[in-house]
């Protein structure tokens, strides 16, 4: 019954045009227990119906599967401290309340930046670099946590700086390398992970809409970055950028799943993701490095265990892990495409969790 009352729980959101459509992979450590798509690509009539192969822009979660992953890798390689402080390695981040600011501060939310920047996004990585670092801190570092995208801009430039290569460049190579390590991964096209969709691939991905205050505004984005900010980064940031099937998102949290009970693939062992799925010490944070955590208000609703982590993306998507419940739920939409509102979606997200606590 439990995937049942799930898969109505997504017909309802199509119905009530919550999201034109949507792909849901749940699986555990072995691998998809259920995986199927629902509704249309757009609302309108004659939209082609989505695919479980069907890529989704990804939003947020590419901080947690792209750039907090690559982190991982860089720390586990040594390249990269956690307790480096910023300033060493960002000439514009400078101040008396800076100067204690660390790479495990952006990771956490807690470094005093503001969620987003006041004005328009620059066009280049310099300008932008530029303007986050000299943006006023809203408080003090590690005083409290705010959700901040420009964080997140920050880790990636610090992550291709330290490889001298993009984020793109590594979270390919990684990803490539973990469908090559492990034998549950299918190395096909329904597994696309990446911030570059393949042409093909592009044509049929799930469309959004740009915001009101988007230059872009006025036409649908197909297999283009919904984010401003990512798009004027050329489609690569630290923070938005990644687009990915149901099957891709599953195998990739299967991998995480399996070595947070303790089974190491590539960078994922037992330890990495323990120290990264922990929550923070900050007051009041419900967030790890990277990740978000249970709690009874979460996205992931009520009934995951207090081991769960996970995160969600503005354009409809989220993947959480609970490996206390052996379980991995990726639920991935379009909900920017002339969809409901953020409420409507988070209140759906946490019923298709609850529905699904028993599956």
């Amino acid at each position: 019954m439990a995937i049942a009352d799930a898969r109505r729980i997504i017909e309802c959101g199509v119905g009530d045009r919550i999201f034109p459509a949507a792909a849901v992979e749940v699986g555990d450590s072995r691998g998809a227990i259920w995986s199927e798509a629902f509704g249309a690509l757009s609302f309108d009539a004659d939209a082609p119906p989505a695919r479980v192969e069907t890529p989704f822009d990804l939003a947020s979660l590419t901080k947690v599967i792209a750039t907090t992953s690559v982190v991982l890798q860089l720390a586990a390689e040594e390249k990269l401290g956690l307790n480096e402080p910023i300033r060493d390695s960002l000439p514009d981040w400078r101040g008396a309340d800076r100067e204690r600011v660390t790479v495990l501060d952006l990771l956490e939310h807690a470094s005093g930046l503001p969620a987003r920047l006041l004005d328009a996004p620059p066009s280049e990585r310099r300008a932008f670099e530029h303007d986050i670092c000299t943006t006023p801190l809203e408080y003090e570092p590690r005083s409290r946590s705010i959700y901040s995208d420009v964080g997140f801009i920050l880790l990636g430039f610090l992550a291709a700086d330290r490889a001298r290569e993009s984020l793109e460049k590594q979270f390919d190579t990684m990803w490539m390398k973990l469908v090559g390590a492990d034998p549950r991964v299918r190395p096909y096209d329904d597994t696309i992970l990446t911030f570059d969709l393949p042409l093909d691939a592009r044509r049929h991905a799930a469309p959004t809409q740009p915001l009101d205050d988007d230059p872009r505004r006025g036409r649908l984005l197909i297999g283009e970055v919904h984010d401003a900010y990512a798009a004027a980064l050329g489609g690569i940031a630290g923070h938005a950028g990644l687009f990915g099937t149901a099957p891709a998102v599953g195998a990739f949290a299967g991998i995480v799943l399996r070595a947070a009970r303790g089974i190491a693939t590539g960078p994922f062992s037992p330890a990495c993701v323990a120290i990264f799925t922990t929550r923070s010490t900050v007051p009041g944070s419900s967030r790890a490095l990277g990740w978000d955590t249970m709690l009874p208000t979460s996205s992931c609703g009520t009934r995951m265990s207090a081991t769960a982590f996970g995160h969600v993306g503005f354009t409809g998507t989220s993947l959480w892990i609970d490996p206390a419940r052996d379980r991995y739920y990726v639920l991935l939409t379009n909900r920017a495409c002339g969809g409901g509102a953020l409420d409507d979606m988070r209140t759906l997200r946490r019923a298709f969790h609850d529905a699904l606590a028993d599956a």
